[in-house]
C-alpha cells in the first residue's frame, strides 16, 4: 500500500483522496505501482489548479462574460466534486467559490455600469432630440441642415435603450428632421417662384432698355433708365445664370446709350467753355461802364452788350451763376444811377424837400431865439433843455439839406 498527505492506494489498487469529510474513492489502478497511481491523479491535481489558475486571470484581465465565467467554474467544479484527482480538493472548493463571488460582484459592476451608460446614453439622446426640435424651427438652412446632419451619427454612437424608449425618442428626433426638410422644402420652392418672378419682371425691363439704348431724348431717357435701374433692383434675384445674363444685357444697353450721350456731351461741353469765355469777356466789357459817368451812353452800350450775351449759348452749368452775377451787377448799378438821376430831376421831390428844409430851419432859428432868452433870463434848466431839442431838429436839418443838394442845390 502507498499513501501520502492526500491520498492512498491499497493493496487492490483502488486509490482513495482525503476530504474533511473523509476518504473518497478516486479510481482505481492496476496498470503499474501504486506510486505511479498516486503520481498520475496528483498530476490530475495539477491540472486543475492551473486550469482554476487560468480561469482567475480570465475573469480578472478579460471581459469574459459572467454567464461564460459561470459555466467554466461549474465545470471546474464538477469535476472537483467527482473526486478524480488527489490533492487539497477544498483548497480548489474554496478558490472557486471565491471566483463566483468575483464573478458576481464584476455582474453587479457591470449591471451598475451598464445602467449608468444607459442612463447617460438617454440623457444624450433627449439632448439630440431637444436641440433637433430647436434647430427644426431655424431660418438658417445650411447650418440647421448641417447640424442636424451631425447630430445623426452622434445618435448612431450611442448605445441603445429599451425598445419602447429607444423608438419614442427616435420617432421625435426624426419628426423634427422631417418637419425642417419640409419647411426647408417649401421655403426653397417659394424662393424658386420668387425668382421666376424676378426673372420675367427682368426680362421686361432688358426689353425695354434696350428699346432705349439708340434714344437721342438724353434728359428723358437717363431719367427713365435711373428709374428702370429702381425697378431692378425692386424686382429682386433671379436664378443665378439667369441673373447674370440679363444683368449683362440691361448694363450693355445702358452702356450703349451713355456712351453715345457722352460723346454729344463731350462736344457741348466744349461748345459751352467756349460760349463761357465769350460771355466773361462780355462781362469785363460791361464792368468798365461802372462807375457811370454818362448814364444815357452807359445804358446804350449795356444794352448792346446784352444783346450779344442773349445771342451767346449756354455755359457749363456750374459756371453760370458767377458770370451771370457780373452782369447783374452792372445792370443794378445803371438802375441805381438811374433812380439817383430822376431823385435829383423830379420837381416835386425838390419842391417837397425845399419846403421841408425850410420848415426845419425855422424850427432851428426859433429855438436858437428861445435859448437865449432862457439863459438872459437865468432859467438855465429850460435853456438845457432846449438845447438837446435843438440837437435832434438840427440833426434832421442836416439831413435835408444834404438831400436838397441832390437836387442840385
Amino acid at each position: 500500500m502507498s499513501s501520502d498527505p492526500w491520498g492512498r492506494v491499497d493493496e487492490t489498487g483502488t486509490v482513495y483522496v482525503r476530504t474533511a469529510e473523509g476518504e473518497q474513492v478516486v479510481g482505481s489502478w492496476q496498470a503499474g505501482s501504486p506510486e505511479e497511481a498516486l503520481a498520475y491523479f496528483e498530476r490530475k491535481y495539477e491540472g486543475l489548479v492551473v486550469e482554476i489558475g487560468l480561469l482567475e486571470r480570465r475573469v480578472k484581465t478579460t471581459d469574459l462574460s459572467s454567464k461564460d465565467a459561470t459555466t467554466a467554474i461549474e465545470h471546474l467544479r464538477g469535476q472537483v466534486d467527482e473526486h478524480h484527482a488527489v490533492g487539497d480538493l477544498e483548497a480548489l472548493r474554496k478558490r472557486l467559490d471565491a471566483l463566483v463571488a468575483t464573478v458576481d460582484s464584476r455582474r453587479e459592476e457591470r449591471k451598475a455600469q451598464r445602467a449608468k451608460q444607459t442612463d447617460e446614453a438617454r440623457h444624450a439622446k433627449e439632448a439630440l432630440v431637444t436641440e433637433a426640435e430647436e434647430l427644426a424651427q431655424s431660418d438658417q438652412w445650411r447650418s440647421a441642415g448641417e447640424r442636424l446632419r451631425a447630430l445623426v451619427d452622434t445618435w448612431k454612437g450611442l448605445p441603445r435603450l429599451d425598445r419602447k424608449s429607444d423608438d419614442e425618442l427616435w420617432h421625435r428626433f426624426s419628426h423634427a428632421r422631417s418637419a425642417f426638410s419640409k419647411r426647408r422644402k417649401a421655403h426653397f420652392a417659394a424662393l424658386d417662384a420668387q425668382r421666376e418672378d424676378a426673372r420675367k419682371a427682368k426680362e421686361k425691363l432688358v426689353a425695354e432698355a434696350e428699346s432705349l439704348s439708340g434714344s437721342t431724348d438724353w434728359g428723358g431717357t437717363a431719367a427713365r433708365y435711373r428709374e428702370l435701374m429702381t425697378e431692378w433692383k425692386a424686382a429682386g434675384r433671379a436664378q443665378r445664370e439667369a441673373e447674370d445674363d440679363l444683368w449683362n444685357r440691361f448694363r450693355g444697353a445702358q452702356d450703349v446709350f451713355f456712351a453715345a450721350r457722352g460723346e454729344v456731351f463731350a462736344e457741348r461741353d466744349a461748345e459751352q467753355t467756349e460760349n463761357l469765355k465769350i460771355k466773361e469777356d462780355l462781362a469785363t466789357e460791361a464792368e468798365r461802364l461802372v462807375p457811370v459817368t454818362d448814364l444815357k451812353a452807359a445804358r446804350a452800350a449795356f444794352r448792346a452788350l446784352n444783346e450779344r450775351w442773349e445771342a451767346v449759348g449756354h455755359v457749363p452749368r456750374d459756371a453760370r451763376p458767377k458770370v451771370e452775377g457780373r452782369m447783374h451787377a452792372v445792370e443794378r448799378a445803371l438802375q441805381e444811377s438811374e433812380e439817383n438821376e430822376w431823385r435829383r430831376t423830379n420837381p416835386e421831390a425838390r419842391a417837397r424837400a425845399a419846403g421841408l428844409t425850410g420848415q426845419l430851419q425855422g424850427a432851428v432859428d426859433k429855438l436858437r431865439t428861445q435859448i437865449d432868452a432862457a439863459r438872459a433870463a437865468g432859467n438855465n434848466a429850460k435853456a438845457d433843455k432846449l438845447v438837446k431839442e435843438l440837437e435832434g431838429r438840427q440833426a434832421l436839418l442836416d439831413q435835408a439839406l444834404k438831400g436838397l443838394q441832390e437836387f442840385g442845390g
